[in-house]
C-alpha cells in the first residue's frame, strides 16, 4: 500500500510535511507543538499545558486516521529543559492508560516558535482495520 497522507483541519504545520502518514499498518505522526489551533498561536502556559496542548494537537490527527490513542505504540518527547520532566510526565500519565505506549523523552537545545516541547508518535491497526483500509 502506498503512503497516504492524513490532515486534521485543527492541527498547525509549519513546514514541508504531512500531519501523518498512513502505511496501512502504522499512522506515523509528525511532531506537534503547542499550538493553538484558534489562534495558530504558541500556547502560553507551562510545560505541562504545553504538553496537554500537544496532545489535543496529536490526537486530533489521530482522530483523522479513524484512531484514538488506545492505537499509539509508541511516543518520543522532546523537551528543551530536563528539569520539566516531572511536570510533563504527569500531563503525559493523564493522556494514556496501561499498558503505556513505549516512550523516549530526549532533551533538545531548542524546538520551533520557542516552544518548551515537541512530541510525536506511532499508532497502529488492529488487524481488522488493515483489512478494511486496504480494500
Amino acid at each position: 500500500m502506498p503512503r497516504k497522507p492524513v490532515t486534521s483541519s485543527t492541527a498547525a504545520a509549519v513546514g514541508p510535511y504531512s500531519h501523518a502518514i498512513d502505511d496501512g499498518h502504522h499512522v506515523f505522526l509528525s511532531g506537534q507543538t503547542p499550538i493553538e489551533p484558534a489562534t495558530g498561536e504558541l500556547h502560553a502556559g507551562d510545560v505541562g499545558d504545553q504538553t496537554r496542548q500537544c496532545f489535543d494537537n496529536l490526537f486530533d490527527v489521530l482522530a483523522a486516521a479513524g484512531l484514538t490513542p488506545g492505537d499509539v505504540v509508541q511516543v518520543r518527547v522532546y523537551l528543551t529543559d530536563m528539569d520539566d520532566f516531572t511536570a510533563m510526565n504527569e500531563a503525559y500519565a493523564a493522556r494514556f492508560e496501561e499498558p503505556y505506549p513505549a516512550r523516549t523523552t530526549i532533551g533538545v537545545a531548542s524546538l520551533p516558535l520557542g516552544a518548551q516541547v515537541e512530541i510525536d508518535l506511532v499508532a497502529t491497526r488492529c488487524q481488522e482495520d488493515v483489512v478494511s483500509t486496504s480494500q
